[in-house]
């Protein structure tokens, strides 16, 4: 992130260190970019990591990533990638979403395109990525996830959950009630767990309410105070 916010240039690179990336191919992530797009990513074709322990859970997380985030991307992974500035330098990177940029950037209505790229053997140091990263990455889908979809009504999320939880359990409440009334049976004997289930039922129901609302009320204080639209702007044409 620091780099991005201190980056001059009108397009900005980002790749790694470890000289997995070859600096000659800047040149074609820069022409796609004139072509239009406001962010190209790395496609790595022919990989040289492990196949168990790197290519496997990065062939299945990157299908995951495409599917939630809606984008027709092979590899979220790469940091290989070219940015318009003006796309990066609103874009607030927490812990480890840098992986996901493209999709961040779209809900924002970035184009985003996809270029093969080769990919070296490691020259040196040590890769942090591997089969233990797995619930990290999945933990940062739930996360991004929820930004694209939920981030400006939260209460459509846990709302609708809520209702759900709180419909079963009265219904569960009526039945109950039903046979109170008309079976005279002792509820608590009979019917115990259900009872239970159905009092946790909705108190989870009314939970997942004041959740929403709660978040409702923090996403309208978060884009007022900040003076923070809800939408992008990229040009404005006057006739």
């Amino acid at each position: 992130k620091a780099g991005f916010d201190f980056a001059r240039g009108e397009v900005i690179i980002s790749m790694d260190g470890d000289l997995q990336h070859d600096p000659a191919e800047i040149p074609a992530f820069v022409a796609k970019i004139g072509e239009g797009y406001d962010i190209v990513s790395g496609w790595r074709l022919e990989r040289r990591d492990a196949w168990l322990t790197r290519q496997l859970p990065s062939r299945m997380a990157n299908w995951l990533m495409a599917k939630l985030c809606g984008l027709d991307l092979h590899d979220f992974g790469t940091t290989f990638k070219a940015y318009r500035r003006e796309i990066i330098k609103d874009l607030q990177l927490f812990g480890d979403l840098h992986r996901f940029i493209p999709a961040l950037a779209s809900w924002s209505g970035a184009s985003i395109a996809e270029i093969p790229i080769k990919n070296f053997s490691r020259q040196s140091g040590k890769s942090n990525y591997g089969l233990s990263r797995t619930f990290t990455v999945m933990l940062d889908l739930i996360c991004i996830k929820f930004l694209l979809d939920y981030s400006t009504n939260p209460l459509r999320l846990f709302g609708s959950w809520g209702l759900l939880s709180t419909g079963a359990g009265g219904v569960a409440g009526l039945f109950l009630l039903f046979r109170k009334l008309v079976s005279h049976v002792e509820i608590m004997k009979e019917h115990g767990p259900l009872l239970f289930a159905a009092v946790l039922l909705i108190v989870c129901g009314i939970q997942l309410i004041s959740l929403g609302l709660v978040g409702e009320i923090l996403a309208r204080t978060y884009y007022e105070s900040q003076g923070k639209p809800i939408y992008a702007v990229r040009e404005i044409r006057r006739g």
